[in-house]
């Protein structure tokens, strides 16, 4: 084999870090560079090789020609080819901010004039500028979904190259997978914050076209998340806490990374960093697109700047698939829920990060700031916990995802988006169907009385439910036929308009509505179905008395009971319980069986024995929110006496009677009838919890309708008639030397402060 001369090689512009130290073939201190690209020559006499070299470009250093800026002390402090650009990034000016652009245009114009004419427009300037920032303030305070994606996707939004060179002190960018391949769209490194030790990753954008082409606008390939992996074994290793950044619309679908096994290096990605046993925070800084985008992001803690989004599928992508279009993908960024306020909600993400005014473009310093505060504060709280708090920690926050509990109500917020219930449609029951099922439900109400039980009180609140809408539909078919469906619409949208202030209604309007409902009331029974709601109409009122007299039945039972009980425990009492023993006793012994033969001083100790036990049974019945009208023991030469008034008391229950039948009749009146109607509107209004205006109202109404009342029974014979009967008992009493208890009536019963109206669904009045 011919042998290589070493002196007959001639190199030029090689390095000494270039030489290939090696004997490998004979050949020492070889460029690798030149022997790629060396024309051999053979010579009879020896062998001699010349290099014929190429012009190349001149190496880029990680760092410019001129370090000065970047040196201190003599040492870099950033060393990636990363390099800030040049020329200032051109303004973009979203679809929605072309107002503010406007308003900014004004106020160059009036600048300019002011520099060119000399005059003082200082005043003009500043209220454009204050006009300028509400304006700005309005806009960015209340953003739709689909803005904040386009905010998200801003060509001069920072990279995350970006805020790292503005939130670390040092930083060293890492390259390659160490299987071939260096992908620019995923950027990894080492740097420190405040003196602590990171490793960082994140997707990188490019900040113009051709750094874009170069990045392949942030959409990695299985080398890149391969490399991302290698350096989460490197963290783990030397126990360096990690924030990735996330900022990619996804991985890269094409087929070249389809056939390197995209699936799997994303796959892999996630299951080792559930894995790790070093902190992990990722933050979402501009969209978050799918698996590209989880494949670095999980961590303990997910923070998402302000107007960042984080989906499955984009909202155009949503919106070809869903409504097939991608012009519907404003209302697939809405129903998605993929900002960062409502995925906080969602528990998705673990905190916002504010932007300024205009986006993170418009003060991207401020916002690396932010950024730099918030991982000092999550990574503050996750360095306390230990590696099996962590792991765990990490491994609940993505298993309560998605999770629900059976049983529990659904909060109505989050009803909103859900799709509405089908209301069934009443009125369609037959009336020989509404029959059978009415008699069935009186059978049972029935039964229940015959047995002593409580009625069927679900089934009777059904039917009343069922009865009431079958009503509401009965009424809107009889106004339908009669043609009165128009006006009635248009008496509600004045009603609803009058009650919207807090003046009362107005009397032209009252007796519009008294005018309809007299007309209404006249043209009922020549409605077609007048009969089927007169039968339902029967029906439901008397369910409700029913109804009624089952609750007020139940409620007095209930009060009976209780009563007994608490009679018992006072009779119970130890005290009291050796004093009626004595007595009995003593009378026992005495041989005496009329009370009327007993000495008086064993009267006395009765009458004192039952007054302590009425005065206690007083105040527990006071403690039960019951009032006492009045507790009269008989003296000891009363115990035997009894005095009858029945006489009386038939009068005084007629007079009862009178009243009432007068009462009814003033209510009848259209005046009174009207106020009475507003009162229940206003109730109905005001509902369970009226404020001060509604309560004021109230009261104002019920005092108009006393007043009247009032006014009415004072007027009449009645007072006659009370007075006669009043005169009549006080003569009675004298000759007797007492009175009933049951019979003491008072001339204020009837005064306005007692007179009581029932405003409530039915129109009946007490």
């Amino acid at each position: 084999m011919a042998s290589m001369s070493h002196s007959s090689v001639a190199f030029t512009g090689a390095s000494a870090s270039d030489i290939f130290r090696s004997s490998r073939n004979g050949v020492s201190g070889v460029p690798l560079k030149v022997l790629g690209r060396t024309r051999f020559r053979v010579n009879q006499s020896g062998l001699g090789v010349t290099a014929k070299l190429r012009k190349v470009k001149k190496h880029e250093y990680p760092w410019p020609d001129d370090a000065d800026p970047n040196v201190k002390g003599g040492v870099l402090s950033h060393l990636s080819p990363f390099k800030p650009l040049k020329e200032k990034p051109k303004p973009v000016t979203l679809d929605f901010e072309r107002p503010l652009v406007q308003l900014e245009k004004k106020i160059i114009d009036v600048r300019k004039m002011a520099n060119e004419t000399g005059l003082d427009f200082s005043d003009q300037i500043v209220s454009l500028e204050n006009k300028y920032q509400q304006a700005l303030k309005d806009l960015y305070t209340h953003l739709t979904p689909i803005q904040r994606v386009n905010i998200a996707r801003h060509p001069n939004r920072p990279t995350f190259l970006d805020h790292v060179f503005n939130i670390t002190e040092k930083f060293v960018e890492l390259h390659g997978d160490r299987a071939g391949y260096d992908d620019p769209a995923i950027v990894t490194g080492i740097g420190t914050i405040d003196g602590r030790r990171y490793m960082f990753m994140g997707h990188q954008k490019g900040r113009n076209t051709k750094e874009n082409i170069q990045r392949n606008f942030g959409m990695p390939t299985p080398h890149g998340y391969r490399k991302a992996l290698r350096m989460m074994y490197y963290a783990d290793h030397h126990g360096f806490p990690i924030v990735t950044f996330i900022d990619t619309p996804g991985a890269y679908a094409d087929l070249k990374s389809e056939e390197l096994g995209q699936g799997e290096a994303i796959a892999h990605n996630l299951r080792t960093m559930f894995g790790l046993k070093v902190p992990i925070i990722s933050i979402v800084i501009g969209e978050g697109g799918s698996g590209g985008a989880l494949a670095i992001g999980c961590a303990n803690k997910l923070l998402m700047l302000e107007n960042a989004v984080f989906y499955v599928a984009s909202p155009e992508a949503c919106a070809a698939i869903l409504w097939k279009s991608a012009k519907a993908a404003p209302k697939a960024a809405e129903k998605l829920k993929i900002t960062s306020i409502e995925l906080c909600k969602l528990q998705i993400a673990d905190a916002v990060i504010p932007e300024p005014l205009g986006g993170a473009h418009a003060d991207p310093s401020w916002t690396s700031q932010q950024i730099k505060q918030a991982i000092n504060e999550s990574m503050d709280e996750l360095l306390k916990m230990d590696t099996q708090q962590l792991l765990k920690h990490r491994m609940l926050k993505f298993r309560k995802i998605g999770g629900f509990q059976e049983g529990i109500p659904i909060d109505p917020e989050r009803k909103v988006n859900m799709k509405k219930k089908e209301e069934p449609i009443f009125g369609q029951t037959s009336n020989e169907k509404l029959e059978g099922e009415v008699e069935h439900l009186k059978q049972q109400i029935l039964k229940a009385k015959e047995t002593s039980t409580t009625p069927p009180e679900v089934a009777l609140n059904q039917m009343l439910e069922k009865l009431k809408r079958e009503v509401d539909h009965e009424f809107f078919e009889a106004i339908k036929a009669m043609g009165l469906q128009d006006r009635l619409a248009m008496l509600r949208e004045e009603y609803l308009s009058a009650s919207s202030g807090d003046q009362l209604m107005h009397p032209v309007l009252m007796d519009k509505i008294a005018k309809f409902k007299d007309e209404l009331d006249q043209g009922l029974s020549a409605a077609p179905n007048y009969g089927s709601l007169k039968y339902k109409l029967d029906m439901l009122k008397e369910f409700s008395k029913a109804k009624s007299l089952s609750e007020r039945k139940s409620k007095a039972s209930r009060l009976k009971q209780d009563i007994n009980e608490k009679f018992k425990e006072i009779i119970g009492q130890s005290d009291l319980k050796e004093k009626m023993e004595a007595l009995k006793a003593e009378i026992q012994e005495s041989g005496v069986s009329n009370l009327g033969d007993l000495d008086e001083e064993v009267k006395e100790r009765i009458v004192s024995v039952k007054q302590e036990i009425e005065s206690e049974l007083t105040n527990v019945l006071k403690s039960m929110g019951l009032e006492i009208v009045d507790v009269k023991s008989k003296k000891a030469g009363e115990l035997s006496e009894e005095t009858s008034f029945s006489n009386f008391k038939g009068k005084m229950d007629k007079l009862n009677e009178e009243i009432n039948k007068k009462i009814e009749d003033v209510i009848k009146s259209s005046d009174l009838k009207a106020t009475i109607e507003f009162l229940k509107l206003e109730r109905a209004k005001a509902g369970k919890a009226p404020d001060i205006t509604s309560k004021n109202k109230i009261e104002a109404l019920e005092r108009q309708i006393k007043q009247k009342l009032s006014k009415a029974i004072s007027s009449s014979e009645l007072k006659k008639q009370h007075e006669d009967l009043m005169a009549e008992i006080s003569e009675t009493t004298e000759s007797v030397g007492g009175l009933d208890e049951s019979l003491k009536t008072d001339t204020s019963n009837y005064d306005e402060s007692t007179v009581e109206i029932n405003v409530g669904a039915n129109s009946s009045f007490a």
